[in-house]
């Protein structure tokens, strides 16, 4: 089963796909660690930008895509560019769609049974956060 954890950080979808057969994890190269929206206000390029997420996902025959939720409120809230990049995720029609607490996967990180050190994956740095959340999918 393939999922991608999305984190979702001004204009850009960060991603980190993880593939969980056999009891081993399994992070496949893909050809983009992140997909942005230009100009939010454009609805071409909204449709643009859920256009190309979706071709990415159905590339790597992703089932299932987990985003790191962000506050809607207060000091950390996320902008409306965040909010339209994960709009148009949640509405393509092919892919389930799961939303995390970054608590939870706080939380589910504590518990894991899963060592991991980040370096090994090979994975960019920036993507740490879209990994912590495909991790802690596959561990409930």
């Amino acid at each position: 089963m393939k999922v991608c954890g999305v984190e979702i950080k001004g204009d850009d979808a960060i991603i980190c796909v993880m593939n969980f057969e056999n009891q081993l994890f399994d992070l496949p190269h893909i050809r983009v660690p992140k997909v942005a929206l230009e100009r939010g206000t454009d609805t071409e390029n909204i449709r643009k930008f859920q256009f190309t997420f979706a071709k990415l996902m159905a590339d790597y025959a992703v089932e299932t895509v987990v985003i790191k939720e962000r506050m809607t409120k207060g000091k950390f809230a996320g902008g409306s560019q965040g909010f339209k990049i994960e709009a148009a995720i949640q509405l393509i029609e092919a892919l389930k769609v799961e939303l995390v607490r970054p608590a939870d996967i706080k939380e589910k990180l504590k518990k894991s049974q899963v060592e991991i050190d980040y370096r090994d994956t090979g994975l960019k740095q920036f993507q740490q956060g879209a990994f912590e959340t495909v991790f802690t999918y596959f561990n409930p």
